[in-house]
């Protein structure tokens, strides 16, 4: 067993250093971003052989909607660290609450749109999101296991 694994994690080890930016938390998320392109071209793959162009882009257009809600989500996280800033409650919940109002409005304004291939974009949402939550969740819980 490697001996990062067995010392604890000092609070200090958690705190990101240097300026917050898209591409720092880009280049963090890469695993994200991986997946991200490669539901896309996965869905333009499948559907493009069904001549469902359209659906494919709505899927994609999810997936990519998906990933900008959970880079904003990091960007967020990362200013507020980086600046040693402490967030109140309220402060929290208008933020999300922001977020996601406007994350919902794009979605559903788009599927209308692009109604009935816009369902897709929901679709894609949703798949992403489930995605990134298993991501981001089997870390912490092996983490947890190990101590």
């Amino acid at each position: 067993m490697s001996d990062q694994l067995t010392t604890p994690m000092n609070s200090s080890d958690l705190v990101p250093t240097g300026k917050p930016s898209v591409i720092r938390i880009l280049h963090d998320q890469r695993k994200a971003v991986l997946v991200a392109l490669i539901m896309m071209v996965v869905s333009f793959w499948i559907l493009g052989q069904l001549d469902r162009w359209r659906l494919a882009g709505c899927i994609s257009g999810g997936v990519l909607l998906g990933l900008v809600n959970h880079v904003a989500t990091e960007h967020w996280l990362f200013k507020t660290i980086a600046a040693d800033d402490k967030p109140t409650k309220n402060q929290m919940i208008f933020s999300t609450i922001t977020r996601l109002a406007l994350l919902t409005v794009v979605a559903v304004g788009a599927a209308v749109v692009f109604w009935p291939d816009g369902i897709g974009l929901l679709l894609g949402l949703a798949i992403f999101r489930l995605i990134a939550l298993v991501m981001t969740s089997v870390p912490l819980l092996k983490e947890l296991k190990e101590q």
